[in-house]
């Protein structure tokens, strides 16, 4: 791409989150991070209760991208090859020849919402593994490749809700973030009731479609970060493992940290965030922006914290206080 049609392409990014705007009151920032996985070629977890139009955000954030979409809504009955696919028996009609045909599922697609994703158990939860890591789906000895770009975009209730099923680590590690939508303002909560139930109803236009998507996610990993963030993010990392850990927190309400790969989400999507930006370059406040999201689901707290009422956002916090920050980086 020529520099004009990079620019276009990164200011179009600002286009969709006023598009999403049109129809989400306020949880900007929210959106951002949404968009963040996307551009860094990571899936998505949101969680909060019910009610705070957590699906309607991912509904409007696929139509401003003109991408294949497939909704499904995960309940106690839901079977692994309700996502997937299954073989069907047909019959050739003109030799009278009987014979199987995978049928492809929802999970064939660009995004897909995997919506209340904790209601459904873990054996169906589990059918969404490979599609997440490998980007394809094996069934009966044959492997079928997913299309390109895709996207588990999966909502949650927080799990002391009735009727849910815990994400297993192993799961949880395939989302490159975990995002915790929250309540709204009070003004915002006004500027709510006063769209929904009046006569407003917005038009969202589509700003970029698949093409557009890949050759982001190519751009992405093109924006430079230098080798002192590239080492406080390695320290960051390795601060959260309780056994090598200086911080004090950490030592005493973490039971097992973040690995290698949660370094790598924190590079990938600081990268996500300076384009977003319009920058070609890390910040140390990309990385912050993007750190709770990236790491709260990557570490794994103790009973004593539990017991205290420790939250791992405290300890993220901690860890940012007391790791030591490059004195040669921006922001």
């Amino acid at each position: 791409m020529d520099e004009q049609t990079v620019k276009s392409k990164i200011s179009m990014l600002d286009y969709v989150l006023d598009e999403v705007g049109k129809v989400i009151v306020g949880q900007r920032d929210i959106v951002e991070e949404l968009l963040i996985s996307i551009l860094a070629g990571g899936h998505c977890l949101l969680e909060g209760v019910p009610g705070l139009a957590k699906t309607l955000m991912v509904n409007t954030l696929a139509k401003t991208l003109e991408l294949d979409f497939h909704r499904v809504q995960f309940t106690p009955d839901l079977m692994p090859s309700d996502i997937i696919g299954t073989e069907i028996l047909e019959e050739d009609h003109s030799t009278g020849k009987r014979f199987f045909k995978f049928r492809k599922g929802p999970v064939f697609t660009n995004i897909m919402l995997a919506d209340e994703i904790n209601r459904t158990p873990p054996k169906t939860q589990a059918a969404l593994l490979e599609a997440m890591q490998e980007h394809s789906v094996s069934y009966a000895s044959q492997q079928y490749t997913l299309p390109r770009p895709f996207f588990v975009l999966a909502t949650q209730n927080p799990v002391e809700q009735a009727g849910t099923y815990p994400l297993p680590e192993a799961q949880l590690d395939r989302f490159l973030m975990f995002i915790r939508v929250g309540y709204p303002t009070e003004q915002e909560e006004v500027e709510i009731l006063n769209r929904t139930t009046g006569a407003y109803k917005a038009q969202l236009n589509t700003v970029l479609n698949g093409a557009d998507i890949v050759a982001l996610q190519e751009l992405v990993t093109t924006v430079e970060i230098s080798e002192d963030l590239l080492t406080y993010v390695a320290r960051l990392v390795r601060a959260t493992r309780p056994q090598e850990s200086l911080v004090s927190m950490i030592r005493d309400y973490v039971r097992w940290g973040a690995g290698p790969r949660a370094g790598q989400a924190l590079v990938k999507c600081a990268k996500a965030k300076a384009l977003i930006s319009g920058r070609y370059a890390v910040t140390l406040n990309d990385i912050r922006f993007v750190a709770n999201a990236v790491l709260r689901h990557r570490i794994l707290l103790s009973f004593q914290a539990e017991a205290e009422d420790i939250q791992v956002e405290n300890v993220i916090a901690a860890l940012f206080r007391e790791v030591s920050e490059p004195k040669s980086s921006i922001g």
